[in-house]
């Protein structure tokens, strides 16, 4: 059995949300996940700029709160972004990037406006473009504390399966967090994916990916 490297990711990530002052407006868990390695060596990362990390998937699933006085406690929303170049690359700009929104089905008028808004002020110049937005039933489980599972469903259109990452997920031995998260979150702990798909559209391309270090598990909180 290989040796967790993230042992205890998801339970780190829980308790960081239960941490977060009553203050905050909103919270909640994230996931994200990017179509290039963001733990990884230095190598590999300069093999994949300008070839990949042009798609991520990023989901928020809200716990608690409100935003401008709309309650959405237990409601998610996901933005599948394609971008003009890697996500991560500090020496090319990837913006504007063109995204798309998939609001929970379980909304009300009001609350699925509130998460649009809320979207784009949690995902910045991510969702600047916004080209299209869906309704769809969305599932996302965060389980296990002492693993790093998360499962995101998001009707026909956007499916995410990760774990946490293990002794033999290590190729080079160099590997670091290469890349920052997405978005302003907490906690981040990179998380492998198991598998990555995006069948919608808008956006003038889908696919279906497997087996890569490219994603994040956080929480956060606005």
């Amino acid at each position: 059995m290989r040796k967790v490297l993230a042992s205890g990711i998801i339970a780190l990530v829980i308790l960081a949300v239960g941490a977060i002052p009553s203050s905050a407006a909103i919270q909640g868990s994230y996931v994200e996940v990017r179509s290039a390695d963001v733990y990884t060596g230095p190598c590999f990362a300069n093999s994949e700029v300008g070839v990949e990390g042009r798609h991520a998937i990023v989901a928020w699933k809200i716990s608690q709160g409100e935003w401008r006085g709309t309650n959405l406690s237990g409601l998610s929303v996901v933005a599948v972004v394609r971008a003009k170049d890697n996500l991560g690359d500090p020496y090319h700009n990837p913006f504007p990037a063109k995204s798309i929104l998939i609001v929970d089905q379980r909304a009300n008028a009001a609350q699925r406006d509130a998460l649009i808004e809320f979207a784009h002020a949690a995902g910045g110049r991510l969702v600047a473009h916004v080209v299209r937005i869906d309704r769809a039933p969305i599932r996302v489980n965060f389980s296990g504390e002492m693993n790093g599972t998360v499962t995101l469903v998001a009707g026909t259109l956007a499916r995410v399966q990760t774990r946490s990452l293990c002794a033999g997920d290590g190729i080079c031995g160099n590997e670091v967090r290469y890349y920052p998260p997405l978005t302003k979150v907490s906690h981040a702990m990179p998380a492998y994916t198991v598998a990555e798909a995006f069948d919608g559209a808008g956006l003038g391309v889908v696919w279906n990916s497997q087996d890569d270090r490219s994603a994040y598990i956080a929480s956060f909180h606005m």
